[in-house]
């Protein structure tokens, strides 16, 4: 028999696949090359199901003769010069778009093998995109969110998180996406930041908003994102308000809070070492952090220990003994900070902590170091980056431009052309008309 060879997703299965797969299975034996879960992200959100779920559904399609697994578009390339297929069989749907290029490299390289791709017409009236946007705009539980950043760490080469105070600026994270050059990109989940979330109730960042009011901005932002969330948990406080905490936060369907190693009144870390700040000692904090786990319900849950000792200016060698103690005591995750405005410290840090026999994930927060690229931080290890606070930040000084116009002007009409329309504020949030 002729060999056939399609490639899909597969991940919300409907009738369109199925065209597919007939067109397919007229032409002669069918192989699909399923994408991995690691080849999905590299270009769209992660699956709903993962491969040996969407892998049993396959299989067991009439017409499918074997399924081989698919890492990303550009394994099309390795397949087909494998299998050498008579047939590739695609939708006419990858003619524009992300999967444009790939068409292109596939055609180029059916030459070689001398092969053919058959292109039945695009099924317009279903879409696995458009369905699964459609799912999450229904939302999604607690449970089912808190597990997604343990997921994205180990598929991603980086995790990508952006600062949130409020549920408009969640809804900011949970649907802006660029597309370039086919690569498209979008933030995987959201920090929420002590900072930011304590500036925009207008309050000094010492701890002042306590977790009861925190809580608050939490379940609004959860009430219209599905994406997953860090939330800044500060000092944690004493050891026995932490644990309390964390319930708190696997209820609301947080995926991990990060805890820093200082004690006394909170000032914020920017300010270094040119303000009264105090490490705690390494005995107590992991003390703190073996409490969270203590109490915690679910395996999926994260405590992240954040380490000030760089800010504090103790050095390389006090911040990888504290990450080695802190490891030992249950963190699931290491926060190396700096105010540096450049990156050089942890770098030397990332590259020290490579040799750890026992290593969890490295979080970086680059506020003060911004030229290092994100490819950057993953050739040293880095597997969540934080943007904590560009959003507020942003978002002010045209806020303050927009009331001085208006106070110079004796009226709003100068001030239109700083503002979104009013339309489109309308329509803004869904079920808005």
């Amino acid at each position: 028999m002729k060999k056939v060879f399609v490639g899909m997703s597969g991940d919300v299965f409907h009738h369109g696949h199925i065209n597919i797969i007939e067109t397919a299975r007229k032409l002669g034996d069918v192989t699909v090359g399923l994408m991995t879960d690691e080849g999905i992200v590299s270009y769209k959100r992660p699956p709903l199901l993962n491969y040996d779920q969407r892998k049993k559904i396959i299989e067991n399609i009439k017409g499918v003769s074997k399924v081989i697994p698919q890492d990303g578009l550009n394994d099309y390339i390795r397949i087909i010069r494998q299998l050498k297929p008579d047939y590739v069989v695609h939708g006419t749907d990858w003619r524009e778009g992300i999967q444009k290029s790939t068409r292109e490299k596939v055609i180029e390289v059916l030459k070689e093998v001398g092969g053919e791709l058959i292109e039945p017409e695009y099924t317009k009236d279903i879409s696995s995109t458009a369905l699964v946007n459609e799912l999450l705009e229904l939302g999604t539980t607690p449970d089912v969110r808190l597990k997604k950043l343990r997921r994205l760490i180990k598929l991603k080469p980086i995790v990508r998180l952006l600062e949130v105070h409020n549920g408009l600026t969640g809804r900011i994270v949970e649907k802006t996406r660029v597309d370039l050059d086919g690569e498209i990109r979008e933030f995987d989940g959201m920090w929420i930041s002590s900072l930011t979330d304590s500036i925009s109730k207008g309050k000094p960042d010492i701890e002042y908003v306590d977790f009861t009011s925190r809580n608050q901005t939490i379940d609004q932002i959860c009430d219209v994102t599905t994406k997953p969330i860090i939330v800044d948990g500060d000092t944690g406080g004493m050891a026995e308000h932490f644990s309390y905490a964390v319930k708190t936060l696997e209820r609301l369907g947080v995926s991990a809070v990060i805890i820093e190693d200082k004690i006394g009144l909170k000032r914020n870390s920017l300010f270094g070492a040119d303000a009264n700040q105090t490490q705690d000692s390494i005995e107590n904090f992991s003390n703190k952090i073996s409490a969270g786990k203590r109490s915690q319900v679910t395996e999926e849950f994260m405590i992240i220990a954040r380490i000030e000792s760089l800010i504090l200016r103790k050095g390389i060698d006090n911040a990888l003994e504290r990450a080695y103690a802190y490891i030992q005591a249950g963190a699931d995750g290491i926060m190396i900070h700096s105010k540096e405005k450049s990156p050089d410290e942890i770098v030397t840090f990332c590259k020290a902590y490579r040799h750890f026999d026992k290593k969890v994930p490295l979080i970086v927060v680059p506020t003060t170091y911004n030229q290092i690229t994100e490819q950057e931080l993953i050739d040293i290890g880095v597997n969540i980056v934080i943007y904590a606070n560009h959003l507020l930040r942003s978002a002010y000084p045209p806020m303050l431009k927009t009331a001085e116009t208006i106070l110079k002007n004796g009226r709003s009409f100068e001030a239109e052309k700083l503002c979104l329309p009013i339309n489109e504020i309308l329509t803004l949030i869904p079920g808005g008309k």
